[in-house]
């Protein structure tokens, strides 16, 4: 044989094994929502245990959903993040997601924080991580008395004291689709109308603008979830630490059904092309590892159960206790919001 021969037969050798090679890499394409710097240690930590490498597209639960929809089957998409339950609710009634069978998942995440199974017993999406919505108030002027449930956000002796984002917004629809699960309709109307007569000022702006304005002293009351009000108390701008000192932090309802739990969770696409690769992801987030990121990286509780944590912050806002939380089905929460948007524009609430 000759060298030319021989050579042009190691070049096709070499052509074939890395062709080889690359149809045979191990990836898993993610939509996410969760705009966080941390969640990179996530990332890298799968790639590192798994060999799978992530190919990640960023955008809102609203932009996500809809290009889901825009691609159809030809989605490149296998995982889907998104931060809020009744997004992960529409996305499960719209067909967006396949239902998965994971026995690591069904173990690690509570029934309550997972979509409800379909008839063969699969799973549309789980619950990967928690934030509480709690109750800011200034510690001069209002008692913790009275804000320590969320029917008090709506009663008369809080008029001109309260200071909310907008009603519509994700984290508010879902916290008033729980209250309308926990008091039925005709009460959670008239609650929301208790609220939208007891604003200090129209909604506007996200949650750390509420924060700051009890400390500012715009408002006396206000709603957040916890891990803004967390990333403040962790901070050591001087102007972050005055905030701080301003106000306190009431986790409502501990003597009935307990504080409303939003989540971040996760779905496996519907046309996912990689969708083992893709339950694997979604079982690593379950993993106390992947748990203690979202705690430590983001101040959010732990969604698996078991799971301890070591967030200074989190820790300092229950003085290092265990908090009641409601446990109604999330899903529940999420088939209230149409419901609790009709209310919204009934009452007035922007």
């Amino acid at each position: 044989m000759s060298k030319t021969v021989k050579a042009l037969l190691s070049v096709c050798a070499l052509a074939a094994a890395a062709g080889t090679a690359h149809a045979q890499e191990q990836v898993v394409n993610l939509y996410s929502a969760r705009h966080y710097s941390t969640d990179e240690a996530l990332y890298t930590g799968f790639t590192k245990a798994t060999g799978i490498k992530i190919n990640r597209v960023d955008a809102d639960d609203a932009g996500i959903l809809a290009r889901l929809k825009a691609e159809g089957a030809a989605s490149p998409a296998d995982v889907i993040l998104l931060v809020d339950a009744a997004r992960l609710y529409k996305g499960e009634v719209d067909g967006l997601f396949q239902p998965i069978k994971s026995k690591v998942l069904n173990d690690a995440i509570p029934a309550n924080l997972r979509s409800n199974p379909v008839a063969d017993g699969g799973i549309a999406w789980y619950g990967l991580s928690t934030r509480a919505r709690v109750v800011v108030y200034n510690k001069v002027k209002v008692q913790k008395a009275d804000v320590d449930t969320y029917e008090e956000l709506g009663d008369p002796k809080n008029k001109g004291k309260l200071c909310i984002r907008s009603g519509s917004h994700p984290y508010n629809l879902s916290l008033f689709g729980a209250v309308t699960e926990h008091m039925g309709e005709q009460k959670a109307e008239a609650w929301l109308k208790g609220m939208v007569a007891n604003l200090a000022r129209p909604p506007k702006g996200g949650d750390t603008d509420q924060i700051k304005a009890v400390a500012a002293g715009e408002c006396d009351i206000a709603v957040t979830n916890s891990y803004y009000l967390a990333r403040m108390m962790r901070s050591t701008k001087p102007e972050d630490v005055a905030v701080v000192n301003k106000v306190g932090v009431v986790f409502p309802n501990q003597e009935s059904w307990g504080t409303h739990l939003n989540i971040a969770g996760g779905a496996v696409a519907k046309h996912a092309k990689n969708q083992a690769n893709a339950v694997k992801f979604l079982e690593y987030l379950a993993s106390p590892e992947a748990q203690n990121y979202f705690a430590n990286g983001n101040n959010e509780w732990p969604a698996a159960k078991g799971v301890a944590l070591d967030n200074p912050a989190l820790k300092a806002m229950t003085d290092g206790k265990p908090f009641k939380s409601e446990t109604i089905p999330i899903s529940a929460v999420g088939a209230n919001v149409t419901k609790v948007q009709q209310m919204l524009d009934r009452v007035g609430f922007q």
